[in-house]
């Protein structure tokens, strides 16, 4: 068991990692915390010294496209609401949706983990059994996870720690809450701030194993371990960095261009007087003047020219767009400038603007079918062992329906088009009826209802005892109780 100057040292490596640095940055710019709030202005005064200039403007604003293209990558992969766990056995069908696909605590837990691991290149589930002792899943900020391994070319891990800031004390300081997991039973402890590491006085058995709960109608308590650490990694891509790093740069190009916009605005909002032959002793009266009576004196010879500063405005634009469409671009997102006039915009336009985010869509669902099979792999030896039975990973796919938008209009007239052809060719049809028989008549005709022959020719009359109009009629209404009135 790990001793707390152990736990300790681990927790300062894990912190000071280059993923968690990385994961840091992938956070604040998600919450719209960029390094453009950082920005200051300097400028070189008279002896050649390096001062902040507090005078001019200097506007921070934050473009939260990093929040954007996740959510968008998130939703898009589990928008709907349809199952995605599934399997062809009605039994297994049944607990699957129980436990994952109609489940509102799982898909909540199951899409922060999506959008986390790709704002900081990873993410936990751990699992648990709840009070009718069936295990549930629930996302661990992997902020909080550090693996220990007693070699680091193993693959399993010896122990996972798991901290987390608990509460905020009255003082101010930090409640962190530290749970050491093995293969067998986890172990409790409480930290204030930075201060000693100790047991936690709070969880009466310590070190416990990982489930405890109460089966339905049994006042006895039972305590249960998985026989590994029931933790499972859903990471973003190979090298498990965040979806940030790419165009981390580019989002704060934009951010400069637009604030600088905004001080240049700021800056030059009002016209320059140069006032020539001015004899006076007082600028103040000058300029009131000008603002209030529009007018002033001036001697012979004298006069003012009003100057204005021009801002490059189109320079900046034009850079701002450009920044823009290759965040989208190799952020690998769908932008929607490209779909602000949907009515004039067919469905294969539409498909390009999101063959991006189709992309990016399916490198995660690769990952995330990976992550699912372990969940399921928990859920089905649970399930075996509950109802004796001996289901296998084979028994269950995924399937990730997406949703996109659509031309409706286009779509209208795709079907009206549709339905012309096929009233012409069953025109066609009846204009050589009479050089058909009566069986062919109706297969034909069954073919452009699309309606299968074989199903419904049982229903139907004798075709001997039938003309070919009498035919026609019976495929298209063979069920009606009143067909025999239509004929007549």
């Amino acid at each position: 068991m790990l001793t707390v100057d152990e736990i300790r040292k681990w927790i300062e490596s894990d912190k000071n990692s280059r993923k968690k640095r990385q994961a840091r940055i992938g956070v604040r710019y998600y919450e719209g915390d960029h390094d453009i709030k950082k920005s200051r202005i300097f400028f070189i005064n008279a002896e050649g010294k390096l001062q902040e200039d507090f005078t001019k403007k200097n506007t921070k604003i934050a473009h939260v496209f990093f929040m954007e293209l996740v959510d968008q990558g998130t939703q898009y992969a589990l928008s709907n609401e349809e199952a995605f766990i599934r399997s062809d056995n009605p039994a297994l069908q049944k607990e699957l949706d129980e436990r994952f696909n109609n489940n509102d605590h799982f898909r909540a837990e199951l899409y922060e983990c999506v959008a986390s691991s790709q704002i900081k290149g990873q993410e936990y589930m751990y699992a648990y059994k709840n009070e009718k002792g069936k295990t549930v899943f629930e996302c661990a900020d992997s902020m909080g996870v550090v693996e220990v391994r007693a070699k680091d070319t193993q693959d399993q891990c010896d122990y996972l720690i798991y901290w987390y800031v608990d509460r905020i004390g009255h003082d101010g300081k930090k409640i962190k809450r530290i749970q050491v997991w093995d293969a067998s039973q986890t172990y409790f402890y409480c930290q204030i701030d930075d201060g000693a590491i100790l047991p936690d006085q709070s969880i009466k058995r310590n070190p416990r194993p990982h489930s405890i709960y109460k089966k339905p109608g049994d006042e006895s308590t039972y305590y249960e371990s998985y026989g590994f650490i029931p933790f499972f990694k859903l990471p973003n891509g190979k090298k498990e960095e965040s979806a940030l790093n790419v165009i981390k740069r580019l989002i704060d190009d934009y951010d400069v261009m637009n604030c600088g916009l905004s001080n240049n605005i700021e800056d030059t909002n009002e016209a320059l007087y140069v006032v020539q032959g001015f004899q006076g002793d007082n600028l103040d009266e000058l300029m009131t003047n000008i603002k209030a009576k529009k007018h002033i004196g001036v001697p012979e010879g004298g006069g003012v020219e009003i100057r204005t500063v021009d801002i490059p405005v189109e320079a900046r634009r034009a850079k701002m767009e450009l920044d823009e469409q290759n965040i989208y671009r190799f952020g690998f997102g769908l932008n929607t400038y490209g779909l602000k006039d949907t009515t004039a915009t067919t469905n294969m336009a539409i498909k390009l603007v999101y063959s991006l985010l189709d992309l990016r869509t399916n490198k995660l669902l690769m990952r995330l079918k990976e992550f699912l099979r372990q969940l399921v792999g928990v859920a089905l030896d649970e399930i075996n062992a509950e109802q004796k039975t001996d289901y296998t990973q084979k028994d269950v796919y995924f399937k990730f329906e997406r949703e996109i938008i659509i031309n409706e209009q286009e779509n209208a007239q795709i079907a009206l088009t549709e339905a012309q052809t096929r009233q012409t060719e069953i025109n066609t049809l009846l204009n050589i009826a009479d050089r058909l028989d009566n069986e062919t008549m109706m297969q034909l005709i069954c073919e452009q209802l699309d309606i299968d022959y074989n199903e419904i020719k049982d229903k139907l009359p004798n075709p001997d005892e039938m003309t070919p109009y009498e035919a026609q009629l019976a495929a298209v209404v063979p069920e009606d109780e009143n067909a025999g009135d239509l004929i007549e």
